[in-house]
This record gives structure tokens, C-alpha cells and sequence, in this order.
């Protein structure tokens, strides 16, 4: 065979191997897909749930109107810190004033006459006493004047006197004993007299001092709507003119947050939570969780579902105070903060990226490619009982083994910010596939998979 021939077969076999792998090739790359993959590792983890709210004082208080009247004297304004007992504000006391020095006086008056009416008993008895001795007199005298008439000793005259002095001795004993029983009651009644001025007195008391407004603890003005001048009312909450000002104790600052209602069962006393504040950023304060409130609140409206007359199928939130631990001294009610609170941490556990988690049903995990598998599944599926067996979802990751996925069920414990614990199904080392998310949502069991965790490329800042 000449040369040339030669030449020309071994170009044509190069020639076909080189398109036979080529095809190969192609044919592999064509079922590849492109994933990134993290791995399995212990490391530490906290469940955090996150709530916002406003920074409120743990002790406050509206210091409403207890009376009608125009504000004579304001003697603090905003901001001002205050002790306990320390004057706040003077309404006018015309009316009351003169009504309390009118009633102290009645009382008085009502004391003069308890006086008068307890001489006029002691009096009384006096005259009882020698009216008792006068009657005893008396009556001996008449008896001894019937033992001499009966002997004839005496004349009938003297007789007919010494009976008459009796009877009227006994006359007046029962008489002196009626002015003692008027006297008592004249004493009793000025007594109940002194009893209903002096409650009198108390009651007019209570509206002269209603007209007094003094701290009821120490803290600061932290709200004062109202001016000298003005008049204020009674009775009408949230109305204009009826709350003068609030103070708050701010020794002990809380953040009042709402938690979702998802949320909530995770959440208990005592632990620890991170707050931050938007007027304070880059910094972030410690506190406790302090209160859990037991009604849930609809989110829309703020109502709690205890006062709300209709169900409603809203969004719902609890209320949870965190108090602060380390709270700054310029700190004002009302700022908005954010409270993060760790309710359960676990030490160097077995945890995947959240984002590897990934849900599937039994039909799902069954091969495609091999025929004899679908035809049974087909047929499993007509039984009403492994149909539902078949929709049964699962919840696991894909880890590569081979080259390829494969979907491996996972037990799962608390979820961290990015990590989530594994329970079980998982070793230490397992390469997970951790994205892309359209790439996990449409992954199937035994796809051949290709590795490329380099850092997505940046757009060009010019396009």
C-alpha cells in the first residue's frame, strides 16, 4: 500500500475518534448541571427571633385630671427630673377651700355643742342622784308617820303630809331620771353631728387636694400638653384637658416589641435578647426578656383579640418587654429599637446553609430513566392508600456522592441566622448542594452534577 493511503487512514481514524469523543463529550456536558455546594460542620448555632417596637419605660404614669378647674401654677415643664412628693401643679381652689374652712368649722361648732350637751348630762345625773336621796327621804319619813298614825301617836294631817312629800319625792326622781335619758340623747346626737361634719370635711378635703397634683415617684416629665391658663376636665380619657402630664421612672427602661405569633412558642423569661435603637446606630444594648403577654394583638388594627367582638384571620403579634440591662442615660420613650432574642443555642452540632433544605414527595425520589421502576409506581399509584403514600413530602438536601446528586432525608433542630442544625441523616464532611435556588427547586435524584463555587462574576459598572 503506497504511502499516502496510509497517511490518509490514519487522518480519517484520528478523524472519527476525535468526533466519537467529542460527541461523548458533548452528549455528557448536555445532562450536567452546574451547582454550588457547602459542607457538613459543627459549629455553634442560636435560634434568634426578631421583633420591633419602641423604648418604654418599665413604670409610668398619666397624671389625669381629678377635678375641673383652670391651671394656676405650673411648677415643672418637659424633661424636668422630679422626686417623689415634689409639687407638679396647682388648679384653682377658690370654691374647695372655702367649702373645707366651712366644714372645719361646722365640725367645730358640732364639738362645742358635744361639750354643752355633755355638761347638760352630767347635770342631769346630778339632779337624778339628789332626787333618788330626797325620794328615799321621803318615803321613810312616810313610813315611820304610818307606824305612829296606826298607834294614834300623830294627827291625820301630820299623816296626809308626810304622804304627800313622798309622793312628790317619787314625782321628781322619775322625772330627774327623763332628763338624764334626754340628755343622753342630745349628747348621742351631737356626736353623730360631729361624725357627719367631720366626714363632711373629709370629703370637701379630697377636692381641695384634687386641686394638688404632686409626683407620685421620682422620674422625669416626659410629656406636658397643657399651659398655665388653661382648663382642664375630668372623666374623659385620651381626651384634650384631661391628662396634665406623664411622668416615668427611667432607672428601669424596657423595649416593648411585638413577636410574630409563629414566633411566640419559642419565646420565654429570662432570656437574652440584643437590642438596637435606630437613634443610636452601631450600637447594641443587653437585656432579658422580662414579659410575655397572653393576648394576641391583630397587627393591623393594634386591638387585642380579647377586645375585639369578631374573629378575624389577620396577622396576629404578642407583646414581649425586654428590659435593658445597660441602658443609656439620655435614653426617650418612644425611639423605635429592635430586639433580637436568642431562644435556644446549641454547641458544635452538625449544621448545613439553611438554603440547602429542600422538600420532595415520594413519587419525586423515584428514577425516571428506568422504566420498570415508573410502570410500578404507575401502578402503586391506582391503590387509593400508596397514591397518598406517593404525595407524601419529605424534607432533606442533596448531597453528591459519585458525581451525582443524591436526595438524602434530614432530621433538623434550631435555625441559626444562615445555618440550620441536622439531626439526623448527615455526617461531618458531606459535600450539601447549597444552590442555585432554581437549580434545588427543579433537581432530580441521580443527576450527574458539575462543582463551581467560585464568587458570581460582578456586572460591568458601565452597562
Amino acid at each position: 500500500m503506497k504511502t499516502w493511503k496510509k497517511v490518509l487512514i490514519g487522518v480519517g481514524a484520528a478523524l472519527l475518534v476525535t468526533i466519537i469523543v467529542a460527541v461523548t463529550v458533548y452528549q455528557n456536558q448536555k445532562n450536567l448541571v452546574t451547582v454550588q455546594t457547602g459542607k457538613v460542620q459543627k459549629q455553634n448555632l442560636a435560634s434568634v427571633v426578631s421583633a420591633s417596637g419602641e423604648i418604654k419605660p418599665k413604670t409610668y404614669a398619666n397624671i389625669g385630671a381629678n377635678a375641673m378647674g383652670r391651671i394656676t401654677r405650673l411648677h415643672v415643664k418637659e424633661g424636668d427630673r422630679v422626686q417623689k412628693g415634689q409639687l407638679l401643679a396647682q388648679l384653682e381652689n377658690v370654691q374647695s377651700l372655702a367649702d373645707v374652712n366651712a366644714t372645719r368649722a361646722s365640725v367645730q361648732a358640732a364639738q362645742t355643742d358635744a361639750v354643752a350637751a355633755d355638761a347638760a348630762l352630767n347635770t342631769a345625773l346630778a339632779d337624778l342622784n339628789r332626787a333618788k336621796s330626797d325620794a328615799a327621804h321621803a318615803k321613810l319619813d312616810w313610813e315611820r308617820a304610818q307606824g305612829l298614825y296606826s298607834a294614834a301617836l300623830i294627827a291625820k294631817q301630820d299623816y296626809d303630809v308626810k304622804k304627800a312629800a313622798w309622793e312628790s319625792a317619787d314625782a321628781g326622781l322619775a322625772e330627774a331620771d327623763a332628763k338624764v335619758a334626754q340628755a343622753k340623747a342630745q349628747k348621742d346626737s351631737m356626736d353623730k353631728h360631729i361624725t357627719q361634719n367631720q366626714a363632711n370635711l373629709t370629703r370637701v378635703a379630697d377636692v381641695l387636694q384634687k386641686t394638688t397634683y404632686e409626683a407620685p415617684f421620682d422620674g422625669v416629665i416626659t410629656n406636658l400638653p397643657v399651659r398655665e391658663g388653661e382648663t382642664v376636665v375630668m372623666g374623659i380619657q385620651n381626651s384634650p384637658g384631661s391628662t396634665l402630664m406623664t411622668i416615668a421612672d427611667m432607672s428601669v427602661i424596657t423595649a416593648e416589641v411585638k413577636v410574630d405569633e409563629t414566633d411566640i412558642v419559642n419565646v420565654h423569661l429570662q432570656q437574652p435578647a440584643e437590642v438596637t435603637i435606630d437613634a443610636i446606630p452601631h450600637k447594641v444594648f443587653h437585656g432579658i426578656v422580662s414579659e410575655i403577654g397572653d393576648n394576641a394583638i391583630v397587627r393591623s388594627t393594634g386591638v387585642a383579640t380579647s377586645q375585639s367582638t369578631s374573629t378575624s384571620e389577620e396577622a396576629k403579634d404578642f407583646k414581649v418587654v425586654v428590659t435593658l440591662t445597660d441602658p443609656p442615660l439620655d435614653l426617650r420613650p418612644g425611639l423605635s429599637a429592635t430586639a433580637k432574642i436568642t431562644t435556644a443555642t446549641r454547641s458544635s452540632v452538625l449544621s448545613i446553609p439553611i438554603q440547602a433544605l429542600t422538600v420532595r414527595t415520594q413519587a419525586d425520589l423515584v428514577p425516571k430513566d428506568k422504566d420498570a421502576a415508573k410502570g410500578a409506581v404507575q401502578a402503586a399509584s391506582s391503590a387509593p392508600a400508596e397514591a397518598s403514600k406517593q404525595k407524601e413530602e419529605l424534607q432533606g438536601v442533596f448531597v453528591i456522592r459519585k458525581k451525582k446528586a443524591e436526595f438524602v432525608p434530614v432530621d433538623t433542630g434550631i435555625s441559626g441566622t444562615t445555618d440550620i442544625e441536622v439531626v439526623k441523616g448527615l455526617q461531618e464532611g458531606d459535600e450539601v448542594i447549597t444552590g442555585s435556588y432554581k437549580v434545588l427547586r427543579t433537581l432530580k435524584p441521580g443527576t450527574s452534577v458539575k462543582v463551581d463555587n467560585s464568587a458570581p462574576k460582578k456586572e460591568d459598572e458601565s452597562s
